[in-house]
């Protein structure tokens, strides 16, 4: 056994420019391998080394994904990934594949799927003398008329052989005889008709059959026969033989004809009467194939279908039919019939090479899948044309023979669409067209291309004051629209320091679920609103982040009682003395309560009123302004010392209140109240101060601050703070009798504690 690898380099140039051109992602073939191995071989048997001429070793096979490209049809060969060898996958039968061609050649494509490149490897099946010559008919009989001249034709059986070369028929040989001899006429196509002549005249009452053998032997070695047994039957005479009116007969059909279609009638005549004008029809020359798929009407001549056409297994049918007389005279036509294709086979379409995913950043251009595009039947019905269904970011591009690449157009988005169903369409020129969908599935692969996004621009809540530790405040949520742990998110806040003290005392965030904790207990009054900025973070490589900001404000709480800051609690044991002249009118003002409320709001919003008082209905406190002023004129039966009892409460839920108790002293006069205050002795270190009075507005209203006295017994100071409205002349006297300055300022002493008994 004899095998002929080698290799047949052709220009490349202009292949690899125009692959260049048209963005092919696998190198351009340039090369064609091949082999050359006789048919009937065994399965397994070696073909040729197919690692060496694809210049990799045979371990390199398997890793690489080499393999063979499918096109349709049933696999010849196979790789044999141990040894690195193309070996037959079955038995090959040259005449089976190649019945009739001078030279039987095999196409395959081999992939070297890594590197997306084909190779096609050529195998040419050789001839080997594995057919014996036969007759289609192993008896014969044929009639000669006893009359028959001598040198007389008689037509003999053809042989076949499907062997090619010298394997095929090469003669034929007639056995030895007295009345008969052998002429080989060769026809136009090379083949070989036997033909019988009389070489002695017949006499039917010396001898009525005559028993021959044809042999016919091939040129092989060893030599193959085939043998044909013929019976010469004399018969009385007929000097005449049929004749067809046609040489030879044509018909074209298409290849979808019906079975039991009348294709056509071949005629002949004989210009003899009775039973020696009748003809009987027959094939004198038909293939295997032939006589599948048509019939002969021996009677008629009408030749119909038997079988069914196949343009794609056979174009073109050559029958030769012979016409004889029952004197055995005959004639003989050619029948050529050519079976038109019809588009009745769609496209196929093989997937070589697929991707079941793509990452969502590659390039436009990425190689999908190569698919294989081919169509059995020929001309227009075998153009196929490919294209994508539908506006999808994909095309196709041809590269080399029948191979499509698909790529993509654009640069994929996963978030935008995450798979895609693509459909290829492969349709052919024929009417009408038949088409051929391959569907794909692809997905695109996540890549970490989005931070994350928080739903709001910015977050806001809000917190009682007073809030326990750990209490949730507020939940902030980001998404990312990636997937997997490119779309895991962890929360954190950025570091910051607030009145001093690391953010991280005050809250913390949880990092799986975004919830914001108190650390701390909020007070309002010492902190009304934080500013945070928290920062989600996904888990992609590299990781995404993004910032939104957090304004936590503190909300008022009624925590604080109202606090008097007039007049001021004394700390020094004296009481507090306000003076009203006993000329006050109605709405005299007397003094003022002020006080504030630490909280915000309606629960700083604070009300006067008047609990207690030693006179009920002499005093008024305004409910919102904590003025006290006389209700009624002061009477002589008044008493010179008036206690009052003012609330202020504000308006919190639970409201919440303070108290505070003012001394009033009523007088005619001033000198008079001096008076009885000179009576009190003082100590020696007594600390005085300057009397000072505030204006308070309209009517001579002011503030008015008395001399301090320290009381001998008690040794206490003591402090008085009258708001009055004295008259001018009030004024003046004040200023005579006490010797002070009217507009002094300073620490002013109060009248002793016992003053009013």
């Amino acid at each position: 056994m004899r095998m002929i690898p080698e290799r047949l380099h052709r220009d490349c140039k202009g292949l690899v420019l125009l692959g260049i051109l048209l963005g092919i992602l696998w190198e351009t073939r340039c090369t064609q391998i091949r082999y050359s191995v006789p048919e009937e071989l065994e399965k397994g048997s070696r073909v040729g080394d197919i690692s060496k001429h694809l210049g990799l070793e045979p371990r390199e096979l398997a890793e690489r994904g080499v393999r063979i490209v499918p096109r349709g049809r049933t696999q010849l060969f196979a790789l044999n990934l141990g040894s690195g060898s193309l070996v037959t996958a079955g038995r090959i039968d040259r005449e089976e594949l190649c019945m009739g061609a001078i030279k039987c050649q095999l196409n395959l494509d081999i992939l070297i799927e890594d590197k997306v490149k084909i190779y096609e490897v050529e195998v040419e099946v050789r001839d080997i003398n594995d057919n014996a010559p036969y007759f289609r008919e192993s008896e014969l009989e044929i009639k000669i008329s006893e009359n028959a001249a001598t040198e007389m034709r008689f037509p003999l059986p053809h042989a076949w052989d499907p062997d090619i070369g010298k394997n095929s028929l090469q003669s034929y040989e007639l056995s030895p005889n007295t009345h008969f001899s052998l002429i080989v006429q060769n026809g136009a196509d090379g083949s070989k008709y036997p033909e019988l002549v009389l070489e002695r005249a017949l006499d039917r009452e010396e001898k009525t059959a005559h028993h021959l053998v044809l042999t016919a032997s091939d040129g092989g070695d060893p030599v193959r026969t085939g043998t044909a047994r013929i019976r010469v039957m004399v018969l009385d005479a007929n000097d005449n033989a049929p004749a067809f009116a046609q040489p030879e007969y044509r018909a074209s059909v298409p290849e979808n004809l019906a079975v039991g279609t009348q294709l056509l009638v071949v005629k002949a005549t004989d210009p003899d009467e009775g039973v020696n004008a009748e003809v009987r029809y027959s094939f004198r020359y038909v293939d295997d194939k032939a006589a599948q798929v048509f019939k002969l009407d021996c009677n008629s001549g009408t030749i119909s279908t038997i079988g069914e056409l196949d343009h794609e297994e056979s174009g073109f049918y050559q029958m030769e039919v012979q016409a004889m007389d029952n004197a055995g005279y005959s004639a003989r036509t050619k029948v050529l019939i050519t079976v038109l294709d019809v588009n009745d086979n769609a496209p196929e379409v093989v997937l070589t090479s697929l991707a079941s995913s793509v990452p969502e950043n590659s390039p436009r251009g990425t190689l999908i899948a190569l698919l294989n595009v081919n169509d059995q039947d020929s001309e227009e019905n075998g153009q196929v044309i490919c294209f994508i269904q539908g506006n999808l970011p994909f095309k196709l591009e041809k590269s080399y023979g029948n191979y499509y690449s698909l790529v993509t157009d654009i640069v994929l988005d996963r978030e935008q669409v995450p798979s895609y169903n693509i459909t290829v369409t492969a349709t052919d020129r024929g009417t009408p067209p038949l088409s051929t969908e391959t569907h794909i599935s692809l997905n695109v692969a996540d890549t970490n291309d989005n931070p994350p996004v928080f739903l709001q621009a910015s977050y806001s809540a809000y917190i009682p004051e007073n809030n326990p530790r750990g209490a949730s405040l507020v939940s902030v949520t980001a998404h990312d629209p990636d997937c997997e742990e490119n779309a895991q998110i962890t929360y954190s806040l950025a570091e910051d320091t607030v009145q001093g003290a690391p953010l991280s005392s005050y809250v913390s965030i949880n990092s799986d679920s975004g919830v914001l904790y108190a650390l701390s207990s909020f007070d309002y009054e010492q902190l009304r609103d934080l500013q945070v900025k928290v920062m989600a973070r996904d888990n992609g490589h590299p990781p995404l982040s993004s910032n939104v900001s957090l304004s936590l404000f503190v909300l008022d709480q009624n925590d604080n009682a109202p606090e008097i800051l007039y007049p001021a609690v004394p700390t020094d044991g004296s009481t507090g003395v306000e003076l009203a002249p006993r000329s006050a009118e109605p709405g005299y003002l007397v003094t003022k309560v002020v006080a504030v409320d630490r909280d915000s709001g309606q629960n700083a919003w604070l009300s006067y009123r008047l609990l207690k008082a030693s006179e009920p209905g002499l005093f008024a406190v305004g409910l919102h302004t904590g003025e006290v002023r006389t209700a009624r004129a002061l009477l002589d039966r008044d008493a010179l010392k008036q206690s009052l009892v003012v609330a202020v409460q504000d308006h919190g839920q639970p409201p919440l209140s303070a108290t505070v108790t003012l001394t009033v002293a009523v007088a005619d006069s001033i000198p008079k109240v001096l008076a009885d205050l000179g009576s009190l002795e003082s100590p020696v270190n007594s600390e005085t101060s300057d009397l000072t009075l505030y204006h308070g507005g309209g009517g001579g209203r002011g503030l008015l601050r008395l001399p301090g006295l320290r009381h001998r017994v008690a040794g206490a100071q003591a402090s008085a703070l009258a708001q009055v409205t004295p008259a001018a002349g009030f004024r003046r006297q004040l200023d005579r009798s006490a010797g002070v300055a009217l507009c002094g300022r300073g620490r002013g002493a109060g009248f002793p504690a016992d003053l009013f008994p």
